[in-house]
């Protein structure tokens, strides 16, 4: 007798046989294992962010919480004898965050005005807090409703800016503390030809090169201190450098004084250097050039050259300043200043733009006509 057929039936699974499934599965992941992934992803979430950031920035986030872990200690939020390590934390670590709340990060910003702090400082450390209160919460740090709360609070800005540095003034408060100026210092045209214009030696040729890159380029310093050889093209009259705020890079034409700044000091100074070395070297007024020539050694001799020159406070910033003015008051589009600046947008351009305006240029008026004398009306009419 014949064997019987065996025939193989794929068995569909239920709804109920899945739900039975997913929830096998769900029990075999072990509670110690799921926290665990939790705390490595929240550490991670924090590293990420931090490996995200400019050296530049980093440096100020590291200021704004160890200013932040002070505050904390005045007010008794923290031992006082933790604020170090507390600070070393808080740009690192979700867990230094729990326990934070909207009256803590609101009385940090009462502290700081209490204290004389400018408001655009106020502003930059309330905004690097509620970045990492918003790290902390999606690391689950931090209750959502919570961070919620911090987020309602706002810096200060324009007419309310005013109106608080005001009350500050008639309270006696210092409106600014420390070496920032609240206002750049300006230059006049013979100060920018003594300072684009220095001595024919090694430091001077460097220097009127650092000069005519800050006058009549507006780079920033921290763009200065990344160039090399290579970035300038003597034949094509043309600098390449990198943005590295905006993420850009960009090409300018040398202007007539930069170009012949630049022609003296690499064919008599760095003849032979290799494309990919720096640019611009450090060195002292009798010796030779060489070492490095960093930001904040820049920052300095910006300072010292402007002394020379009748500026007491001369920075960076300030001849950045003066450039964008310059171009501004040439009635340079606001289009052409902010790709030339490197600015991501149009605020502060724009600005530039507003000061250079005259304000009654679009202004037309009629002349009153004025009344005939009696004697004429009645010439007129005779």
């Amino acid at each position: 007798m014949p064997e019987p057929i065996r025939v193989d039936v794929a068995i569909v699974p239920t709804a109920a046989y899945v739900e039975r499934d997913l929830a096998q599965l769900e029990a075999a992941i072990h509670a110690e294992a799921a926290q665990a992934a939790d705390e490595a992803a929240a550490h991670h979430l924090f590293r990420e962010n931090w490996s995200r950031l400019s050296p530049q920035t980093t440096r100020r986030h590291e200021g704004d919480l160890a200013l932040f872990a002070m505050y904390l200690s005045e007010v008794r939020a923290i031992d006082p004898a933790s604020v170090v390590s507390v600070g070393a934390r808080l740009p690192y670590h979700p867990d230094a965050w729990r326990n934070t709340t909207w009256g803590i990060v609101q009385g940090f910003v009462d502290w700081q005005l209490n204290r004389g702090f400018a408001i655009g400082s106020i502003n930059v450390r309330l905004a690097t807090v509620k970045r990492y209160c918003k790290l902390a919460m999606t690391a689950g740090a931090l209750d959502p409703g919570v961070f919620q709360r911090i987020s309602t609070i706002r810096g200060f800005g324009g007419m309310a800016a005013r109106n608080v540095d005001a009350h500050r003034v008639q309270q006696q408060i210092p409106t600014r503390i420390g070496a920032k100026k609240a206002e750049p210092t300006p230059l006049d045209d013979d100060q920018v030809a003594q300072l684009t214009q220095q001595p024919d030696t090694p430091i001077g040729r460097r220097d009127a090169l650092l000069m005519c890159l800050l006058l009549d380029h507006g780079l920033r310093v921290g763009e200065i201190a990344r160039l090399t050889i290579g970035d300038i093209n003597l034949d094509a009259r043309s600098l390449t450098f990198y943005r590295p705020k905006v993420n850009l890079s960009q090409v300018h034409r040398l202007t007539p004084a930069t170009l012949r700044a630049a022609r003296a000091f690499l064919r008599r100074d760095r003849a032979g250097a290799a494309p990919e070395a720096a640019l611009l070297i450090g060195g002292s007024r009798e010796g030779p050039l060489e070492g490095t020539f960093g930001v904040r050694a820049m920052q300095l001799r910006v300072r010292q050259l402007g002394q020379v020159v009748g500026v007491a406070t001369l920075s960076p910033h300030d001849c950045r300043h003066r450039w964008a003015t310059r171009a501004a008051q040439a009635g340079t589009p606001i289009t052409d200043l902010r790709d030339a600046g490197g600015w991501a947008n149009f605020d502060t351009p724009s600005r530039y733009v507003e000061r250079a305006k005259v304000a009654n240029e679009g202004v037309r008026l009629t002349r009153p006509r004025r009344p005939m004398p009696p004697e004429a009306d009645e010439e007129d009419g005779a």
